[in-house]
């Protein structure tokens, strides 16, 4: 007689009942014989092609309810699966609270990520040189405005940026940190096309991307930031595009998890195009989903993540509607896609003018629906255009450039709680169009 028949024996004159023995056989197989991964994915694939196989080919004979379908595999295997919602990292807490913390109503982030190309087309706007030294001065006018910093949660650097100090040789990193203001890094290495597709980008950094957030958390970053650019054409964008784009994101977001980085996830649909507002929002919704799905698939800590998507808007080649407008579709395609274990929402302002998109904004915080996310910012050239015209590269125009920064700022804080007027002073620019046409950081 074998133990576990003698150990069963005793067991069933000790009273224990047949579901008592079976759990207890289970739990040590739990122990003793958990299935691999492979072992895992090979019954499930088996699985679904015969389930396939049997509904879809109309000369199968199992699709008769007289035949039975007799599986191969230990089937106990799919029930013994290691129970992992996200995968596990030491800085979860941390990134927790820290993507909490930027969500915080009332304040919202400053996109200053600019690279040192497209900040260059800046100054060159207001006939400054694209030197580092007027590089290093326009971010000191921005991080060391009075009352600017109470009213953002955290700042996106560049890489050269989160090295330089201010001119007194303070590192920026520590003026944010005294301020209350998380360092942000964008991680991305820009976009190149598509092969196979119309025109079409994914974004590449994957490669050694580990080590370089290991270095930016070391520096002081607490988060992150990687752009993928979609379009929307007659037959774009493409299932391949956002397919590639969508689990780019996510193995980005892993990554920068594993290095305690808060990752933003950035599916960035270009308002290029003629396109009436019904149409951004099925490819929004679409676009969404599959990110969403990808965070899944990879295991993100969902909790430790921010969205900035776009608005959902008009092409801006089409007519334009209302804020109101506006605001019920963002709002509609965010609850069908967006799970509320994501604590923040905060949106790009895509090429709007500084008004227009602090106006959509509250729309959206007015709108009395379902809003398990805070709604909140990240504006670039939508928090920067009036300051950049009233600073114009001249040491005598920076307070007067630092004001025009805190009126936007203030603006968007009160926007994230749904009361700003639309009483702002604004400045010169704030209410041009900021739309660049195939926009490339």
């Amino acid at each position: 007689m074998s133990n576990e028949r003698r150990e069963r024996d005793v067991q069933r004159q000790q009273g224990v009942t047949w579901n008592e023995r079976r759990e207890r056989d289970v739990q040590r197989q739990q122990g003793e014989n958990k299935p691999t991964n492979g072992e895992t994915l090979d019954a499930l694939n088996t699985l679904t092609d015969l389930l396939i196989f049997s509904n879809i080919n109309p000369h199968n004979p199992f699709r008769s309810s007289s035949h039975r379908i007799s599986l191969s595999f230990d089937l106990s295997k799919l029930f013994l699966l290691p129970k992992m919602s996200c995968f596990k990292t030491k800085y979860a807490d941390e990134l927790i609270k820290n993507a909490a913390y930027i969500g915080t109503p009332g304040k919202g982030i400053l996109a200053a990520d600019e690279s040192t190309g497209t900040i260059g087309k800046r100054l060159s706007s207001i006939n400054v040189e694209n030197v580092e030294e007027n590089r290093r001065a326009l971010r000191e006018l921005l991080f060391c405005a009075p009352g600017a910093l109470p009213k953002l949660s955290g700042v996106i650097l560049y890489e050269e940026t989160l090295y330089q100090k201010t001119a007194s040789g303070k590192p920026f990193v520590d003026v944010l940190k005294e301020g209350g203001v998380l360092p942000g890094i964008k991680v991305d290495k820009g976009t190149v096309e598509l092969a196979g597709t119309n025109g079409e980008t994914t974004t590449q950094g994957l490669d050694g991307l580990g080590q370089r957030c290991a270095k930016y958390y070391e520096a002081g970053a607490r988060f992150a930031k990687w752009r993928a650019v979609l379009k929307i054409g007659a037959t774009e964008p493409s299932e391949l595009a956002i397919h590639e784009n969508a689990y780019g994101l996510a193995r980005y977001a892993v990554i920068c998890q594993e290095n305690g980085l808060v990752p933003i996830v950035e599916p960035e649909i270009l308002v290029d195009g003629s396109h009436d507002i019904e149409k951004c929002a099925a490819v929004t919704e679409r676009v969404l989903a599959a990110c969403y799905k990808a965070l899944n698939d990879h295991h993100a800590i969902l909790e430790g993540t921010l969205l900035k998507p776009n608005m959902v808007t008009p092409g801006s080649d089409a007519p334009k509607v209302a804020h109101e407008v506006i605001a019920e579709y963002t709002i509609r395609a965010l609850q069908r896609t967006v799970p509320p274990a994501v604590p923040a929402i905060v949106f790009l302002s895509g090429g709007q003018s500084e008004e227009e998109a602090t106006l959509n904004l509250n729309a959206m915080n007015k709108l009395n629906t379902k809003k398990p996310w805070s709604l909140s910012f990240s504006f670039g050239r939508a928090l920067q255009q009036s300051t950049l015209k009233a600073w114009a590269g001249k040491p005598e125009n920076v307070e007067k450039a630092r004001a025009a920064f805190l009126a936007r700022c203030k603006a968007n804080s009160e926007a994230t709680l749904g009361t700003y007027k639309g009483d702002a002073t604004l400045g010169e620019g704030a209410s041009e169009s900021l739309h660049v046409k195939d926009y490339k950081y």
